[in-house]
């Protein structure tokens, strides 16, 4: 990445000139310049998104190569709780890195893109942990290559229309299958493509060198279905899909299954129990966790904010909010939280914020129907 020569300590994506040119608004975010949101604002993104084809500038997330040996998929087993072995070709595993504890250390994206190399994708914040985490094991192991990708750009193509968008320029994109990628031909360079994203709908996920982000880019904002999309809109996009936000939803106090994410565990994994905090994990499968993470709506038209304390009907705390905001598609604020694996969905709950108590409801998620494509 770029990094601002003004005395600054952010660094810039190499879509930075684009966002300025688009007058986005920008901000801190996990130390890039990152836009929030552009002039049409937060709530018309979120809708063009839904509706159409949002594009996202993902350059700060960490882009990691794993090449050389045969032998990555078991490395990785022991880091993660899911099933890698077998992965097949170009097919991608949503997981997450565990502390000995059964804690999250990050959640992220695997793609098998060769019997000896393997693709990741984790969170901006996060990165250097996941990467030294990863580079320190990978050294047990003779051959293995592990590459902090610095001169590649992350962009993601989100919405109904986005394969529209996109089949103009990588001819053959449109056939591609949910969670799985292929390598495409641009101006004669190779393009990391998956199809997957973090809105809950169609989309896909693009890497390509740095140096052809913007040209890329250009293009596929000359089609009037597609338009730019900051941060604020990704995140009322994930909130409406029930996903999980890094340093929110996941931690490395919560485990994946407080967090509802048991099905990324399956049974090999869990019968061999040879994975971090194991113990614990397994535990609260075959009994129940403290807390569970769960889907809430509350009344009236404020949206609610994280932080915020969950009580029961008796006015005793039983929980806390972890995202919450206002969803553009139901028009009505929602928010997610955790709350004692006692509590219920036909029990009374109050979120105190501001030194109100706002009555609320618990509901399954997500909020918005997921819409993967089917083919």
């Amino acid at each position: 990445m770029i990094q601002i020569e003004n005395n600054s300590h952010l660094n810039l994506t190499p879509l930075y000139a684009l966002h300025q040119k688009y007058n986005a608004k920008l901000v801190d975010f996990a130390n890039y310049s990152m836009p929030i949101y552009y002039p049409n604002g937060i709530i018309k993104e979120h809708l063009h998104c839904r509706q159409a084809c949002g594009l996202f500038d993902v350059s700060h997330m960490g882009q990691i190569m794993l090449s050389g040996s045969i032998h990555i998929a078991a490395l990785l087993e022991t880091l993660v709780p899911s099933n890698i072995q077998t992965l097949p070709l170009n097919a991608i595993r949503y997981s997450v890195l565990l502390n000995e504890a059964g804690g999250v250390i990050d959640d992220l994206m695997i793609t098998k893109q060769a019997e000896d190399a393997y693709f990741l994708v984790v969170n901006a914040s996060r990165k250097h942990i996941d990467f030294n985490i990863i580079q320190e094991l990978c050294k047990t192991v003779p051959d293995i290559q592990c590459d902090l990708l610095s001169d590649t750009a992350l962009i993601a193509l989100q919405g109904p229309q986005s394969s529209t968008v996109l089949e103009p320029l990588l001819s053959g994109c449109s056939k591609l299958k949910f969670m799985h990628s292929h390598i495409f031909s641009y101006d004669g360079h190779k393009l990391h493509v998956s199809r997957s994203g973090y809105s809950g709908q169609d989309g896909f996920e693009i890497s390509l060198p740095s140096h052809l982000a913007v040209p890329f880019v250009t293009e596929l904002l000359k089609n009037p279905l597609c338009l730019p999309i900051g941060l604020g809109a990704r995140d009322s996009l994930r909130l409406e899909a029930g996903l999980c936000l890094y340093g929110h939803e996941l931690t490395e106090d919560i485990s994946p299954i407080e967090a509802r994410l048991q099905w990324i565990i399956p049974k090999r994994r869990r019968q061999e129990a040879n994975f971090p905090g194991s113990q614990r994990i397994l535990n609260e499968i075959s009994k129940e966790p403290s807390k569970k993470r769960v889907g809430i709506l509350p009344e009236g038209r404020s949206p609610i904010r994280d932080g915020a304390t969950i009580l029961n009907q008796e006015g005793k705390e039983c929980g806390y909010i972890t995202s919450g905001g206002f969803s553009p598609s139901l028009k009505m604020p929602i928010c997610m939280g955790y709350v004692n694996s006692d509590i219920k969905k036909s029990h009374s709950i109050f979120l105190e914020q501001r030194q109100k108590k706002i009555p609320a409801q618990i509901v399954n998620l997500p909020f918005i129907r997921h819409s993967y494509t089917k083919n």
